[in-house]
């Protein structure tokens, strides 16, 4: 059975989304980080045969939406992040699922695709079945998703250079130049600033994030900030 790992941090403001802002404040960055991770959670829930795991920096009960994050959570293995940089602190967290659960191959995501379905993830991991790993680039030039059959194999990540326009392509050569068999994922947009927001509230539109993409641009037409 995969383990479908998320890898995220805490929606509290100042902390998450804050390159959305302006135009929006940083509590509503956190709110709209808030409905992201919760539709990126009921996702992976509804996906069948997968084993969910949280990896979190920070604590869930400070964040915004607090309890309902915490709901949702609920039956999940999570995790304490731990490392400087996303890079240790991502393949830190596969050594970590890798103890816990051993021999499985590992799917990790993070919370800036509110937009993944169960049936998007359900294919990603058929895919990874038949590769030693899959990675899903993002429209920036990161990457979305990566998928490792031996999840140890993400102690390659601590050199590759992260948030970068490159770090997609950096990451794929690096698997590559490990001898592992690479499959690709579709090609899907992050949620970094406010108009890839606005375009994965309009590919999403029933989700939670998307409603709360509509709740904030109207406190912004109306002068609003909370």
């Amino acid at each position: 059975m995969t383990v479908l790992l998320v890898v995220a941090k805490a929606p509290v403001p100042g902390a998450v989304k804050t390159r959305l802002c302006p135009p929006v404040s940083p509590l509503q960055a956190a709110r709209i980080a808030a409905a992201a991770l919760r539709d990126t959670l009921d996702a992976v829930r509804a996906t069948p045969g997968v084993t969910p795991v949280l990896a979190c920096a920070g604590r869930m009960t400070d964040a915004e939406d607090a309890a309902g994050l915490v709901t949702s959570l609920r039956g999940w293995t999570v995790l304490p992040q731990r490392g400087s940089g996303l890079g240790d602190r991502l393949a830190n967290a596969y050594a970590e699922v890798a103890d816990v659960f051993p021999s499985r191959p590992v799917l990790q995501v993070g919370m800036d695709t509110p937009q993944l379905t169960p049936a998007g993830l359900t294919a990603a991991v058929l895919r990874l079945a038949s590769a030693d790993a899959v990675l899903g680039a993002a429209v920036d030039g990161g990457w979305w998703a990566l998928g490792l059959r031996e999840p140890r194999e993400a102690e390659l990540l601590r050199t590759v250079p992260m948030s970068t326009p490159r770090t997609g392509w950096l990451t794929w050569s690096a698997l590559t130049e490990r001898g592992l068999r690479v499959a690709p994922l579709p090609l899907l947009r992050d949620v970094d600033e406010w108009p890839d927001a606005l375009a994965v509230a309009a590919e999403a539109p029933s989700g939670r994030f998307a409603r709360q993409i509509g709740t904030v641009r109207r406190a912004l037409v109306s002068g609003g900030r909370g």
